[in-house]
């Protein structure tokens, strides 16, 4: 019996002397209590994104309804801080290990110090409405995610910086390094420039129909850091680098104000003078009558009597459409190619082809 009372004796000892000061019986309350706000943290959460709810609902405006989404993260994670730090109040750690758990304790409310600013970015952003003014959509965009990208930087040297490791050596060896890289991405950096250059003079932004010639057309989906990612009319996905946008001409078809139709229309050489200005003044009736074409000084119209082609007397047609949406402006102008056809009959008239004449000369025996 004396064993098992030494032995009795011993584990109670063990028991009460616990680790690093703490007795097994704070460790099992403190991990009670843990578990216990894991187990409550998605009812707290719930609760307290209830009541924002409740309140941002009384309002029409953006930011309040994005800061109950963004700040949904950070509310969950709150529990778990409070719960490890009640906790933790549990245990009487000595040295070392009481020295660790007050570092663990100001890591994570670190981690949520952070964590509720990064996420309060983007809903300040709206507060901001003269921003999207100055700079486009897509630029802001950048220069958000660039804050975020920091805020996170900045969080994670700070928690660094509890647990003794200085960062100053890291910097200083990262710019050592930056040099380096540098010298060999110079078309990384080639490619940035070119688009914040991009975004800063507003040459398209997404949702953009655009051509390159010799490159690309399609339409903008992503504007990134390095570069942009296109949809083509095939549905096919191309990524092009930034720089081809900052070194060639780009056209933006999405900010055609008028889509232009520019013909030129060969009749036949036996087309007499009175039937060109028959079909000539007839076009011009039709164009300016027609409620799908725009006549004024910024989208003149021209209908005139250009040149004598090789096989052709050829008339300028030079008009615009009232629409700038491609798919509506091709069914203009296929309604406008049958009017111009009926226009070209009924003066008498026919359209000129490519031809040949062959003359055949007999010789006498």
């Amino acid at each position: 019996m004396d064993v098992f009372n030494k032995f009795f004796a011993l584990l109670t000892d063990v028991w009460k002397e616990g680790v690093s000061g703490a007795s097994f019986t704070d460790i099992v309350i403190a991990l009670f209590v843990f578990f216990i706000f894991l187990l409550l943290r998605s009812f707290v959460s719930r609760f307290i994104v209830k009541k924002i709810e409740l309140y941002v609902s009384k309002s029409t405006n953006n930011f309040d309804n994005s800061l109950t989404v963004s700040l949904e993260g950070p509310i969950k994670f709150f529990p778990v801080v409070f719960g490890f730090f009640l906790a933790s109040t549990f245990l009487n750690l000595e040295g070392k290990s009481e020295i660790f758990v007050d570092n663990l304790n100001r890591s994570l409310v670190t981690i949520l110090i952070f964590w509720f600013i990064h996420q309060l970015i983007y809903p300040v952003s709206l507060l901001i409405k003269s921003i999207e003014e100055i700079l486009s959509k897509d630029l802001l965009n950048w220069i958000l995610r660039a804050l975020k990208v920091l805020i996170v930087i900045l969080g994670f040297a700070a928690t660094l910086e509890i647990w003794g490791i200085k960062i100053g050596p890291i910097i200083a060896g990262l710019g050592l390094f930056g040099v380096a890289v540098a010298l060999g991405a110079q078309d990384l950096f080639k490619n940035l420039i070119s688009g914040i250059l991009v975004l800063v003079e507003k040459r398209f932004k997404v949702g953009d129909w655009i051509s390159v010639e010799g490159i690309i057309e399609g339409t903008v989906e992503n504007i990134g850091f390095r570069s942009t990612v296109i949809r083509k009319f095939d549905k096919s996905l191309a990524t092009i680098p930034n720089f081809q946008f900052a070194e060639k001409a780009v056209i933006n078809q999405s900010e055609i104000s008028n889509r232009r139709i520019d013909w030129m229309i060969g009749l036949e050489y036996k087309t007499t003078s009175e039937q060109l200005e028959k079909v000539r003044n007839d076009i011009i009736d039709h164009i300016k009558s027609s409620e799908e074409f725009i006549v004024s000084e910024n989208t003149p119209c021209a209908v005139n009597l250009n040149q004598f082609s090789a096989s052709s007397i050829d008339i300028l047609v030079r008009c615009y459409t009232k629409t700038n949406d491609y798919y509506e402006w091709l069914k203009i102008k296929d309604k406008f190619v049958i009017k111009v056809k009926q226009i070209v009959e009924n003066a008498g008239a026919s359209f000129a082809f490519p031809s040949q004449s062959i003359y055949v000369e007999k010789f006498d025996k």
